[in-house]
């Protein structure tokens, strides 16, 4: 495929060389970033926001860095030496207060390139950096990233119909806040790109926050998202599982019994609600793995396992070449 070249245009957002954006130090100059919004994004005060990089791993060969300071949200495009036509949208957790760059998006493309499926990591904006509407600030960018990644199926060799998104704990949330929301208003359109559907044709829900108003949320994610104290009408309105309609894509939960930061309740809660809708879903809850285990836990550990388990539902969704067309 011919590489982009220094500025190209693709469904409204740019693709920049690495020079000319926020990232150096998470790409290679040869990845593809894809800035969302052609101006300031929905919400903006103009607050100056500062890029901050945590590094909490210890083994060079595996960084962990946390991000921060996010002003312009962009996606990072991950290719496969051999596209099958299928996509993922990975959304990082992080409690809505840092993105969980490398555990939850890097490495998370690595094995679905190894799969020949195209990725894009999406550095979505925090919402207690200083934005107008924060409770909407992730959705904004989730919805123009599925439109964008869209828009540009042909040019990734990839299928429109063909594009799910896999989100972790509070990119969990995020993930099915897009999979129950995709319609929903959340910005003034900008251009054709906000024509096309944001809805994802599959959700794979990991160790996810979905209830804001129940006993057993994740209290930082809700507090980072909405603020303390935020109206109950809030949080109803931005918990996944009283989202769920006939409109929602199939989706995959996977959870471990042992976490202790997100309980298992929220991946139960979502799988309630998936069934009393009839519409298709997938629920994988592990022995052991604790939270925030993306891919690195040692095969003696049964969460291990859920890669293979979502590349299986997906196949049987149509999602991935193999299952229905």
């Amino acid at each position: 495929m011919t590489p982009p070249s220094r500025r190209a245009i693709l469904g409204g957002g740019a693709i920049l060389a690495l020079a000319a954006t926020p990232l150096a130090g998470q790409v290679t100059a040869q990845d593809e970033v894809i800035e969302l919004w052609p101006g300031p994004p929905p919400g903006s005060r103009g607050t100056k926001i500062t890029r901050s990089i945590e590094q909490k791993g210890r083994d060079p060969a595996h960084p962990d860095r946390w991000i921060r300071g996010i002003a312009r949200p962009l996606l990072v495009v991950r290719r496969p030496a051999r596209p099958n036509g299928s996509a993922v949208l990975l959304m990082p957790g992080g409690g809505y207060g840092f993105l969980s760059y490398d555990n939850e998006g890097e490495e998370q493309a690595k094995w679905l390139n190894a799969r020949g499926i195209t990725t894009f990591i999406l550095m979505y904006r925090l919402p207690a950096e200083g934005w107008d509407g924060r409770g909407d600030v992730p959705l904004q960018d989730a919805q123009r990233a599925m439109r964008t990644i869209r828009a540009g199926a042909q040019r990734f060799a990839i299928r429109p119909d063909r594009i799910a998104v896999l989100g972790f704990s509070a990119g969990g949330h995020l993930a099915g806040s897009l999979a129950t929301r995709h319609a929903e208003r959340v910005y003034a359109p900008i251009d054709a790109t906000d024509r096309l559907s944001a809805r994802p044709d599959l959700a794979g829900l990991i160790y996810p926050v979905i209830s804001l108003d129940a006993p057993f949320t994740h209290g930082g994610s809700r507090d980072n998202l909405l603020g303390k104290d935020a109206p109950a009408a809030a949080l109803r309105a931005r918990s996944v599982e009283r989202r769920v309609d006939a409109t929602t894509p199939p989706v995959f939960l996977v959870h471990a019994a042992d976490d202790d930061l997100v309980p298992v309740a929220n991946s139960v809660a979502m799988f309630d609600a998936m069934r009393t809708a009839k519409r298709p879903v997938a629920m994988h809850v592990f022995e052991d793995g604790g939270h925030g285990f993306g891919t690195r836990l040692p095969a003696t550990q049964s969460a291990s396992a859920w890669p293979g388990l979502f590349v299986a539902f997906a196949t049987r969704q149509g999602i991935l070449p193999g299952g229905p067309a």
